[in-house]
């Protein structure tokens, strides 16, 4: 009986599909394109290559509000205030941060989907039908120096992560990817990237109607930073990686349209109005005043209570809080410092805050839709990095007149001088920890510090470096949490729920 209707329902499953046409079983929604067909047009593949660049903007990756993620795992900057305590960002600076948290899986997805952007402008080029061959060559470049420096920030946040240069299209291909791979080989394809996009048709600086988009200069700074970053933390190849280092940051460096530091005052670097003609700017997000869904919110968003120094927006928070630890890294009478910090006096507040980004002009109005462009890269960051790589290569004398470069032009006294001084000299008493005061207080606030202390020092020097700070400066996050698990951050619960082998949790978490 069984086997009947068995029978039954299979002549009748067969009549069923012998009365259907193939083309209507095969039929696909007409109103629904694969990612991976889309691209047919040059244009198809400019507009995909302007979407790398949005992903760039976002606080999720490295755009101006990401700081969370750099500059609040520091000793810089961080939640100081009752809610954020109880809140998953304090985690960040507190380090108590959990496989869990929600803000470092939503940094993971968007660097990763960043990278998918990057992805799919790059195994669509042939698929595209250019009328312009050299346009070809510059969207490859352009996707390829985007894709680097994003797994430049993944690798150095999370050391081994998935290396993934090509389109995954079905679900089977994004399951054979999810495994991490080591750090030697994410260096790799980022150098590779890196090299690529800077033997392409590129120029050497961007003009102003195309600021923001990938040039040689920028891809030599990354080239140069990312050589440096790999002396210190791979265990092989010191000697070729700082040689590296040293020159693509002189490539860099020489192509500069200027001729001293000291010719571009520090405050024009931030000046809304000057940021299409300030000549240190090497590569920066582009910002428009005024527009809703291009402005730069960073002005705003730092502003203290009772305060107006950087926009007309009346603020009712503490604003972008500095910890005490970098205020008393200023030396007496440092520009910078003025420049880029202030008390705030507001009764609710009572704390320093950060006033390096600013447009309080009638342009940007009182809903703080400033100007500022966000800068990545630009070359007191260059001269620094040139300072490091030769102090670690051991030639001296050439590293301080970088480092003199930058001290010269924020009209500080010289190394020779400064380290005759009994208190430069006892806080600073090598100059390697010269140059990391000096990238410091040049650089704050732009998301370099965390990096910084990542190459200044190993696992075992950096817990001893941040446990050696008074608790007192360095706010309501405990130091004494801070362990050589820190070193790297944990690989989102979620990731590891895919494929707890292949997809193995950083040590510690």
């Amino acid at each position: 009986m069984k086997t009947y209707i068995f029978r039954l329902f299979a002549m009748v499953a067969l009549f069923c599909m012998s009365a259907c046409k193939k083309d209507f079983l095969g039929q696909t929604d007409p109103n629904a394109v694969r990612v991976v067909d889309y691209y047919k047009t040059e244009n198809d593949i400019l507009l995909a290559v302007n979407g790398t660049y949005q992903a760039l903007r976002s606080s999720n990756t490295m755009g101006e509000n990401s700081g969370l993620f750099t500059d609040e795992r520091s000793d810089d900057t961080g939640r100081n205030d009752n809610q954020s305590n109880a809140g998953e960002p304090f985690q960040f600076n507190d380090f108590s941060l959990l496989p869990s948290n929600s803000y470092l899986k939503a940094h993971w997805l968007a660097l990763f989907q960043a990278i998918s952007r990057c992805n799919l402008v790059i195994g669509s080029m042939d698929k595209a039908s250019f009328s312009n061959p050299a346009n070809k060559i510059q969207y490859t470049a352009e996707a390829k120096f985007i894709r680097a420096i994003m797994y430049f920030e993944l690798v150095r946040k999370w050391g081994a992560v998935p290396l993934v240069t090509q389109p995954l299209p079905t679900l089977d291909d994004v399951t054979a990817n999810t495994f991490r791979v080591g750090e030697a080989e994410v260096y790799k394809q980022i150098v590779a990237d890196l090299k690529d996009a800077l033997g392409s048709n590129l120029p050497n600086f961007q003009p102003t109607g195309t600021l923001g988009r990938a040039s040689k200069a920028a891809i030599n700074a990354y080239l140069g930073k990312v050589y440096l970053t790999m002396a210190s933390t791979l265990a092989d190849g010191k000697t070729e990686n700082l040689n590296n280092a040293n020159t693509y940051l002189m490539a860099a460096y020489n192509m500069r349209t200027f001729g001293n530091l000291s010719e571009i005052p520090y405050a024009d670097v931030f000046d809304v109005k000057k940021k299409t003609s300030c000549k240190e700017l090497i590569f920066q997000i582009a910002n428009k005043q005024g527009d809703l869904n291009y402005s730069s919110s960073i002005a705003a968003n730092n502003q203290a209570k009772g305060e107006n120094i950087n926009s007309l927006k009346v603020s009712t928070g503490i604003g972008g809080n500095v910890k005490l630890d970098l205020i008393n890294d200023y030396e007496a009478a440092d520009p910078r410092k003025d420049f880029s910090v202030k008390f705030a006096n507001d009764p609710t507040v009572k704390d320093w805050f950060i006033t390096k980004f600013r447009d309080n002009s009638p342009e940007a109005g009182v809903n703080g839709y400033g100007g500022n462009d966000w800068i990545l890269m630009r070359y007191a960051d260059v001269i620094l990095m040139l300072a490091e790589v030769n102090n670690l290569q051991g030639n001296d004398p050439v590293a301080i007149q970088y480092l003199d470069m930058v001290r010269a032009r924020a009209g500080m006294p010289l190394y020779a001088v400064a380290r005759a001084d009994a208190g430069y000299n006892s806080k600073y008493p090598t100059l390697k920890l010269a140059i990391l005061h000096e990238r410091r207080v040049e650089l704050a606030f732009e998301h370099h510090r965390w990096f910084d202390l990542l190459r200044a020092f190993n696992t075992t020097e950096l817990v001893a470096y941040f446990k050696a700070k008074p608790q007192a400066s360095y706010g309501n996050a405990k130091l004494a949490n801070f362990s050589t698990k820190d070193r790297y951050y944990p690989i989102p619960f979620d990731e590891v729920k895919l494929d707890p082998v292949k997809m193995y949790q950083n040590p510690g978490y």
